[in-house]
């Protein structure tokens, strides 16, 4: 290969190269001298490769542009005339090929026949979906409608890059083919003060925190319903705190004529407001583990807290501890949703003298036993994005932003929607030419950007009817009229639409080894790597007034889909397809075992550059017993890192009473113990995606139920 690439390089100094490409559907780019390389290298051609390369370009005539049709008409001309019959017929075969692939892939009727027949790719795709309910069932054959016409709506060259791999069009299912947004922080502070509507009820400002988080939850399953992605409550502690208090007043009120003592008229009245806070919040935790979206699943939610020192606030903050600590039901299993953020701070709980240190205990307490809470460092977060709150989701942040008025604002703003750049291929297709694969590299972020374009231009489609809750009675902040143009929520980067990657580690290992985690060098390299992203999206920010962002991609099913599809294209490649799987983003490899501390640092240069969106974690052996040693994790990370997640074994059999790690088998999750892997007796509960999933609900893809993270011992 390494002499067939001279000779090309050779053959192309001989006889000039054309200079643009235009595609069949008038997209223009540059002219890639690599891709017919790599066709005649799979017609197998041997030492005679470097002459076909040199007679192609001859037929192209020395022309500065050339199109899709005079690049195969030259490559059959010239094939043929050199004798290469059988060859030149497999090269049309192939073309044919994809052509017929690119039909059925846009054509409704194939994919749901698959679904039909129940294809695990698209029944299992989302790991909290249970595709046996009727409404799950409803969602996915829509959303296989939708994204087969949706691919028919993309500009072609984006579609085809999606269909081979190249990147990744997130969402297909419901855009492009409904305008709709992605994830949002939730305005709830302005909903609940000033009242909203859903359907046909006019809703007004609550007078209990009862009814405050009764109305979270219908907000929340009818956000969630508008748009495909999370939604987050931000500094809900402080969000709640004025409706707990007009329980206080009126148990004040209720208690004068029966308590003459003003003292103990508000120790009376406190303590019911604290039984009412933990009632409301409990009711908040069911009522979201029982709802259904119209996508068929629980809305991905994310509670924020922490930072509230009222009496109220800090017992909003204890209460949801103390709820997700209880679990749900008879069995008190762990909740998957809401996902809870806990935000530490210097001087409020970091240290034993803060006031809210017992609150940081009770936290430890809680992500030990049930996973959650992830943590926040405030002054990180506020470093890597601008201002501080909580990801919209599982881990996508809004950059700081301030208003016409100078005010910051970060509650009502949203996400349009996310591409990812497989970087793997890109290395792979570079051949080790670190040249090359920087100018491939540039060719995939002009179609990354098209399609970010798209997705942008898509939404700014929608009209304030098509989604009442977000545009017009305060979701996403600012309310609109009937008819007024959604784009001016979006524009001034008020919005973020974001540009993710994967395989940092696989692109490492190509270039420098399986092992270049303490090479300087290379770590230097894919650090580069994310800064070139970042580079991209400041200079498309610049131009179309949207926050492009770098999003380090939750990627559930797609760190599979990517592997499958360059196993297929380049074979088995020692530590890059072998494995089944790339590695998520910028995360240490899974297979090897650092301490915390070695894959913090390892990791922490990377959100520096991807403040779109970021996550890391760390796994840990069963830490009930030892609270301390993850706060010993916590308290290093919180100038180094800004959003750090634990994974500890939390898993329960309620047949034989196992409580720790679910063994992984070919069949799934089951008890070391007893073997019992049904769902109903157990209780096995992983990270999937940056969400906690049940594994159990569905079968295992190449022996792998939760997103790719390190594995970290020796606390």
């Amino acid at each position: 290969m390494v002499k067939m690439v001279k000779a090309i390089t050779i053959a192309a100094q001989a006889v000039q190269a054309p200079r643009k490409f235009i595609k069949n559907n008038g997209y223009e780019m540059n002219f890639a001298l690599y891709k017919i390389k790599y066709i005649i290298s799979e017609l197998g051609l041997g030492e005679e490769e470097a002459t076909v390369v040199k007679e192609i370009l001859i037929r192209l005539n020395g022309n500065d542009v050339v199109t899709a049709d005079q690049v195969r008409a030259a490559f059959n001309q010239a094939l043929q005339g050199l004798g290469y019959q059988a060859e030149a017929q497999q090269y049309q075969s192939v073309h044919q090929a994809m052509k017929k692939a690119w039909k059925v892939e846009t054509d409704p009727t194939a994919r749901l026949a698959r679904l039909q027949s129940r294809d695990p790719e698209l029944v299992h795709e989302n790991a909290n979906k249970d595709s046996n309910v009727f409404n799950t069932q409803r969602d996915l054959t829509a959303g296989t409608v939708g994204k087969t016409l949706g691919l028919r709506m993309l500009p072609e060259h984006v579609g085809k890059a999606h269909l081979r791999g190249d990147i990744h069009y997130h969402d297909l299912d419901y855009t492009p083919w409904s305008p709709m947004s992605n994830c949002c922080l939730i305005d709830f502070s302005e909903m609940l003060t000033n009242g909203f509507k859903i359907g046909n009820a006019e809703v007004e400002s609550p007078k209990s925190i009862q009814t405050a988080t009764a109305q979270m939850a219908q907000i929340i399953a009818n956000v969630a319903s508008s748009q495909y992605g999370g939604c987050s409550a931000d500094r809900v502690d402080e969000v709640l705190e004025p409706f707990a208090l007009k329980n206080y007043e009126k148990h004040l009120e209720e208690v004068k004529e029966y308590i003459d003592d003003e003292e103990k008229r508000e120790e009376f009245a406190m303590e019911r407001t604290k039984k009412d806070i933990y009632d409301a919040m409990q009711a908040l935790e069911y009522e979201i583990n029982t709802l259904f979206s119209s996508q068929g699943q629980t809305p991905f939610t994310t509670l924020g807290f922490g930072l509230g020192t009222s009496w109220v606030s800090r017992e909003i903050q204890k209460a949801i501890l103390n709820i997700r600590l209880e679990g749900l039901g008879r069995e008190k299993r762990t909740a998957i949703f809401p996902k809870l953020v806990f935000a530490l701070k210097e001087d409020l709980n970091m240290k034993p003298t803060d006031p809210n240190y017992d609150i940081k205990e009770l936290a430890l307490d809680c992500a030990t036993k049930r996973m959650y809470p992830d943590i926040l460092m405030y002054d990180k977060i506020i470093e890597l994005t601008g201002s501080f709150k909580v990801p919209m989701g599982c881990r996508s942040f809004l950059q700081g932003w301030k208003d016409e008025n100078g005010q910051e604002i970060n509650s009502g703003r949203m996400n349009l929607g996310v591409v990812t750049v497989n970087l793997p291929r890109i290395a792979l297709q570079s051949n080790h030419d670190m040249d090359l694969f920087w100018e491939i590299f540039n060719e995939r972020m002009q179609v990354c950007k098209d399609a970010l374009v798209y997705k942008a231009k898509r939404v700014t489609e929608a009209v304030p009817e098509n989604a009442p809750i977000l545009y017009q009675y305060g979701a996403f902040g600012k309310r609109l009229k009937p008819g007024e143009d959604v784009n001016q929520l979006f524009v001034n980067r008020r919005a973020t639409i974001s540009l993710g990657y994967i395989g940092l580690y696989e692109v490492g290992a190509y270039f420098f080894g399986s092992n270049w985690e303490n090479n300087k060098t290379a770590h230097d390299f894919t650090v580069r790597i994310v800064k070139e992203l970042k580079d991209n999206c400041n200079l498309w920010a610049d131009e179309y007034d949207y926050h492009f962002s770098v999003y380090s991609t939750p990627s559930e099913s797609l760190t599979d889909r990517f592997c499958q599809l360059d196993t297929e294209k380049f074979g088995e490649i020692k530590d890059i397809t072998d494995k089944d799987y790339y590695t998520n983003s910028f995360h240490y490899d899974v297979r090897k075992h650092p301490t915390p501390f070695e894959k913090l640092t390892f990791e922490m240069e990377y959100p520096k550059y991807a403040g779109g969106g970021f996550i890391h974690y760390c796994e840990y052996p069963n830490l009930r017993q030892n609270p301390k040693a993850l706060e010993a994790v916590w308290d290093w990370a919180y100038d180094k890192v800004g959003y750090l997640g634990t994974n500890t074994p939390i898993d329960r059999c309620y047949k034989c009473g196992f409580e720790g790690e679910f063994k992984a088998t070919a069949r799934g999750f089951e008890c070391p113990d007893c073997g019992n892997h049904d769902p109903k007796s157990c209780d096995c509960v992983k990270r999937t995606c940056g969400y906690l999933g049940n594994p159990l609900q569905r079968p295992m893809v190449h022996g792998r139920h939760v997103e790719i993270s390190s594995r970290a011992k020796n606390l």
